[in-house]
């Protein structure tokens, strides 16, 4: 899953990207508000956590602008501003939580995970799909009972194609939820990742990920 990360410290915004990429995210950092607005209006984010304190612009502004143009994507508030009166006034501008610094990233994760379950109506924290289970909390992927060993990257494909499931998704839309900013769309890598699930994943000699030929990928479970 691909976050932005909106904070103007740039050393805890560097570490938010390092500790967050060790629960398996995806991304891409913005120290100011007019970066970050630019960032989310060119790219498709499964969420948002966003500083208040900017150098530029108020980040109650940056929400309540990001709702009235109609961006739905799940934004997470992270500040030092801890008064009630901020965290309601946050709620009702649009955010989807609220979380006030220190923070523990453990509960961050756990929270940012509850957020985007949620968005996509989804109240098992598992994604289950016939004999298919993934569990994001662990990292951990069984095909009827049997244990699949994904390196991080399948990982996150197979979570993504999982959790839109059962739309087709495209080599665009996986490019832009599983790697960030920096990835080059036409390397290939998808389609050598593509491969290996493909391999990795078969009941009954049959490989439960298909693709439509022009459109994309999906899993043909029921």
């Amino acid at each position: 899953m691909r976050l932005l990360v909106i904070e103007d410290n740039r050393e805890l915004a560097d570490l938010m990207k390092e500790k967050l990429s060790g629960f398996g995210y995806v991304c891409d950092v913005a120290y100011d508000g007019e970066n970050g607005d630019l960032k989310i209006s060119d790219n498709d984010y499964d969420a948002v956590l966003l500083d208040l304190n900017l150098p530029d612009r108020d980040g109650f502004g940056l929400l309540e602008d990001w709702r009235d143009r109609g961006l739905s994507v799940p934004v997470l508030i992270v500040t030092a501003r801890g008064e009630l009166e901020q965290r309601v006034k946050g709620l009702r501008l649009g955010s989807d939580d609220y979380i006030t610094k220190p923070f523990v990233f453990v509960e961050l994760d756990a929270r940012i995970q509850a957020v985007i379950r949620r968005f996509r109506g989804r109240a098992n924290p598992a994604i289950i799909i016939g004999g298919l289970s993934i569990d994001p909390a662990t990292r951990h992927v069984t095909l009827d009972g049997q244990e699949i060993p994904l390196s991080a990257k399948e990982f996150d494909i197979l979570e993504y194609l999982a959790s839109c499931h059962p739309r087709i998704i495209s080599n665009e839309e996986l490019a832009e939820h599983v790697y960030d900013e920096d990835f080059d769309p036409f390397s290939g890598v998808i389609r050598v990742h593509m491969a290996n699930i493909k391999k990795k994943l078969k009941t009954g000699g049959t490989s439960i990920l298909c693709n439509e030929k022009g459109k994309g990928y999906y899993l043909c479970l029921e």
